[in-house]
């Protein structure tokens, strides 16, 4: 561990926040300010997916300016997933204690991050939620709405997950919990790689908490929300979903 990671070193340990990036020029720089200011202890790694728009630049300005930044150069769009787990195993290999999921583009608030902090001395994961009393959504059209919500809904009943927002992008981990999910194993992308987390960290025993957040939709850039990667996640946790019940039926049949 480096005498950087050493210093942030508070009740909780190391804190590293992953931001993975792609054509994000216009928030990055954003981004990581408000991060500063709400966590000053806090280490940022930003994950660039080689992006065209010079990203990737402007976060190796951010670094060179602030020790406690840091810069992961991807060698292209790989996907979300693909993005946070090189993350992970970069912050893993540092020391870090607890490593924190954000996006980039100021829909995960920084100022928020306290809420997850606060609440994971009793955790191992804690998930800042859209669905629990006290979070909410804002400039969200109901079509986005009602797919989120259905979205975590139908996870939860199919998977036995017992998470309201089990789609969820703002996350805070534990080191040790990272290293009992088997992430090498996982291979899923957008909502699908929430979920799979979420369920193997629920499946593993972990304590996982909920805490309100607000989540706000970007105003600058473009989403990289797409078709395809709901119809990932739709066929992934219904084949999830069958397996589970397959081994539960087989085992009572032993």
């Amino acid at each position: 561990m480096t005498d950087d990671v050493r210093r942030s070193a508070g009740a909780l340990g190391s804190i590293l926040v992953i931001i993975p990036t792609y054509n994000e020029a216009d928030n990055v720089a954003v981004i990581v300010e408000r991060v500063r200011s709400a966590v000053a202890d806090a280490h940022i790694l930003i994950a660039d997916d080689n992006s065209p728009d010079g990203t990737g630049k402007i976060a190796d300005e951010l670094a060179e300016a602030d020790s406690h930044v840091h810069v992961l150069h991807r060698k292209g769009k790989e996907g979300l997933g693909a993005a946070y787990l090189a993350g992970f195993r970069w912050g893993i290999e540092r020391g870090y204690e607890v490593l924190v999921e954000m996006d980039a583009d100021g829909s995960h608030q920084p100022e928020e991050l306290h809420r997850l902090l606060d609440v994971l001395p009793g955790a191992d994961l804690v998930l800042g939620s859209r669905w629990v009393p006290g979070g909410s959504v804002v400039n969200w059209p109901k079509s986005r709405e009602f797919l989120s919500r259905g979205g975590s809904l139908y996870s939860r009943i199919l998977l036995g997950v017992p998470i309201k927002d089990v789609t969820g992008g703002y996350r805070a981990f534990r080191r040790h919990t990272l290293e009992g999910l088997g992430l090498d194993e996982v291979a899923s992308q957008g909502y699908c790689f929430q979920v799979d987390l979420a369920r193997r960290a629920t499946h593993a025993g972990f304590t996982v908490k909920e805490v309100p957040i607000t989540f706000v939709e970007r105003e600058r850039g473009t989403s990289k929300m797409s078709r395809a990667i709901v119809v990932e996640a739709l066929w992934r946790v219904t084949a999830w979903g069958v397996q589970g019940r397959l081994r539960r039926l087989f085992a009572r049949r032993r």
